[in-house]
C-alpha cells in the first residue's frame, strides 16, 4: 500500500486526487460537526411543537 501511495505523489494527477481527498475529509468532518451540534435543538424545537398540539 504505501508503494502504491507513493507513486501516486510522485505524480501530478495522484497528488491532485490525494488534495481532493483531504477536502473531502475535512468537509465532511466540518458537516458532521455542525450536524451533531445542531441535532439536539432541532429535537428540542419539534418536541416543543408536536406538545403545543
Amino acid at each position: 500500500m504505501s508503494r502504491t501511495l507513493l507513486r501516486l505523489l510522485r505524480r501530478e494527477g495522484g497528488a491532485t486526487a490525494i488534495e481532493y481527498a483531504l477536502v473531502g475529509v475535512l468537509i465532511s468532518i466540518a458537516a458532521f460537526s455542525v450536524i451533531m451540534q445542531t441535532g439536539s435543538s432541532v429535537t428540542g424545537l419539534f418536541t416543543h411543537i408536536a406538545n403545543s398540539f
